[in-house]
């Protein structure tokens, strides 16, 4: 029995696929049937065979025994004792006939069971074979279920293209029987309109028979008219001639009103005088490190005021403060713009088209803004002086085109470096000729040997050689500014104007871009290491070189005070002015009495550079205290 159940739970353990087998004996746990298969629905249930039970085991009689006391033996007499003695064998006897007809029994129960378990093994084996069939024929079922999904899926994508090309289809038709119904529409409006317009046109010929009639008639009445208007024209001629008449007067008295106008012009320029001075102050720029002077401008309304404050200590040790009041024609604070300066100067330009000569020209110290008013930035709102004064002139010129004048403009640029003079325009090297200034007193008009003379068509031009100019310029580096001009260069702008009437006039303007002004102390003191040498020079002969440029440029400017101060002793007249001996010989940048002049004073707003803007104050008050009479202009009448 043992052995029995071992075997039954070693098969449980093997197959833990398979069904749960019936056990052996009858247990507490209840027996459990097979379920049928929910993929094999056609298959019939397998009959079970009824639970084993527990056979019950044999009653055993239970022999009858004496227990044993600790009195003391009876003393009954022998026989009885054997008496006992084959009672107890009796039933001894008995118990093993039981306990053989129970083995009997139990061998004969274990045999039924036996013949239970092969029976159910093989109701087992029966039932896994019908299972595995099952099973493959669920599998099967599957498969085909599957093949079947996949083509109704395929079909629901057939039918589901051909539902979207049928409705393509629909609205292509849609839109086909809107299209026609469309033309239709126009069709049906055009045929409409032209109705309307075949009626109309039956009316207008109708018309049109009834107005030939009124025609005729008022074709009658027009030649009437025409004869009369005959008449009317010959007098409308007669007043026309004497309008052209009328006009040409009026012409006349234009042209003299132009005359005037630029006499009553030159006038109030005369009365500002001859000798303007403007100073301006440049901004602070973001490469500036030092401290701002202390700069002010009182004079708010007119802003021609300007006043500077400086303190020291004395020897005593007490602080000693000076105040330091310039006036001029025109102070300009550092936001002034480019435009705001051109428009107080526009005027002159008009002078230069009337045949007067005019000069403006830039002093200052090295770094306070000279080249920047004088030739500004890449910009239109940053043009210069030159370039905006360049175009004033072609404009005034453009405009008197249409009162009869006709202009011609020529240019020059030249610079003066070290007391030689150098053509910017022209093709050569510097110093492969020499140029000389030529001063005529008779007909006060000044002129350079030997230079380029280029005709002007157009501001871009000047623009482009304003450019090439500016790189043949000298510069250098100094203490002041890494990028100083070293030289004085001039700009001429030649005028020469022609009108119907057969006058002539010729002016000239110059533009003067002064080199930088300073002492040699400032521009070359301790610290200077020859900045910009190159090309094989040393540094002690670049110093050199740039001590006598400075040199240089100290004397032409103090010759310029010179002649300045000695045309403003002749044009103040007195004793002696008349003959008043002006060095022009001594001065590359000399002026003259018959012109119209204007000086920029620009100053920095350093208070480093102090000492050197009071320098230039006081030169520029020298400047503007200048008489040096009134400007003649330069015209004349043919005949």
């Amino acid at each position: 029995m043992p052995t029995l159940k071992r075997k039954i739970s070693e098969e449980d353990e093997e197959a833990l696929d398979q069904p749960r087998k019936l056990p052996a004996f009858g247990n507490s746990r209840p027996v459990r049937t097979l379920q049928p298969s929910r993929t094999t629905p056609n298959l019939a249930r397998p009959t079970l065979p009824k639970p084993l039970t527990k056979p019950n085991p044999p009653a055993l009689t239970k022999p009858s025994t004496t227990r044993g006391t600790s009195a003391p033996p009876s003393s009954r007499p022998a026989p009885v004792r054997t008496r006992s003695a084959s009672v107890q064998l009796n039933s001894r006897l008995t118990s093993e006939s039981a306990r053989a007809a129970d083995a009997a029994r139990l061998a004969k129960d274990m045999a039924v069971e036996r013949a239970k378990v092969a029976e159910l093994q093989e109701n087992h084996a029966a039932l896994s074979r019908e299972l595995a069939a099952a099973r493959d024929q669920e599998l099967t079922q599957r498969r085909d279920l599957m093949l079947a999904s996949d083509e109704i899926e395929a079909l629901k994508k057939q039918h589901a293209r051909e539902v979207d090309d049928l409705q393509a289809d629909l609205s292509q038709r849609d839109r086909e029987i809107r299209e026609v119904k469309e033309d239709l529409r126009l069709s049906r409006d055009d045929l409409e309109r032209e109705r309307e317009t075949v009626s109309s046109l039956k009316s207008t010929l109708a018309l049109q028979s009834t107005a030939q009639l009124t025609l005729t008639t008022q074709n009658q009445l027009l030649q009437a008219q025409v004869d009369a208007h005959v008449q009317t024209i010959a007098e409308l001629t007669a007043k026309l001639e004497e309008t052209e008449r009328l006009v040409e007067e009026k012409t006349k008295a234009l042209l003299h009103g132009e005359f005037v106008r630029r006499k009553l012009h030159n006038m109030v320029l005369e009365l500002k005088g001859n000798i303007r001075v403007f100073c301006r102050v440049r901004p602070v720029l973001p490469s500036d490190s030092d401290e701002v002077a202390a700069m002010t401008f009182p004079d708010k309304r007119e802003n021609r005021e300007i006043v500077l404050e400086s303190s020291s200590e004395s020897a005593m040790g007490q602080e000693r403060r000076e105040v330091y009041n310039f006036v001029f024609d025109k102070v300009f604070e550092s936001s002034a713009t480019q435009a705001d300066v051109f428009e107080e100067i526009s005027m002159l330009a008009q002078s230069c088209t009337d045949g007067y000569n005019v000069c403006i020209f830039a002093y200052g110290q090295t770094g306070s803004g000279k080249s920047y008013t004088m030739e500004g930035g890449p910009t239109e709102e940053t043009a210069g002086m030159i370039p905006r004064a360049v175009e004033q002139v072609f404009r005034a010129t453009e405009d008197m085109r249409s009162k009869g004048w006709t202009y011609t403009l020529e240019g020059q640029f030249l610079e003066i470096y070290n007391e030689t003079i150098n053509d910017l325009l022209g093709s050569h090297d510097f110093d492969k000729k020499k140029h000389e200034i030529k001063h005529n007193p008779k007909t006060s008009t000044t002129h350079v040997t030997d230079i380029t003379v280029l005709a002007l068509t157009s501001p871009a031009h000047v623009r482009n050689l304003l450019s090439r100019a500016q790189r043949r310029r000298s510069v250098a580096a100094t203490l002041v500014n890494e990028r100083s001009s070293r030289s004085h260069s001039v700009f001429t702008l030649r005028i020469k104007g022609v009108s119907t009437s057969g006058e002539t006039c010729e002016g000239c303007l110059n533009l003067v871009d002064l080199a930088g002004s300073e002492r040699l102390n400032v521009s070359f003191g301790p610290g200077y290491m020859g900045a910009g040498a190159g090309g094989g020079m040393g540094a002690g002969q670049v110093e050199k070189e740039r001590v006598k440029e400075t040199q240089s440029i100290n004397k032409s400017l103090s010759a310029l005070g010179d002649v300045i101060s000695a045309l403003g002793e002749k044009g103040a007249g007195g004793a002696g002015a008349e003959g008043k001996h002006v060095p022009y010989r001594n001065s590359k940048n000399s002026l003259s009495g018959n012109s119209k002049t204007l000086m920029f004073l620009n100053l920095s707003p350093l208070a480093a550079h102090l000492n050197e803007s009071l320098t230039s104050l006081r030169f520029a008050t020298k400047v503007n205290n200048t008489n040096i009479g009134t400007a003649k202009k330069q015209s004349k009448t043919i005949l």
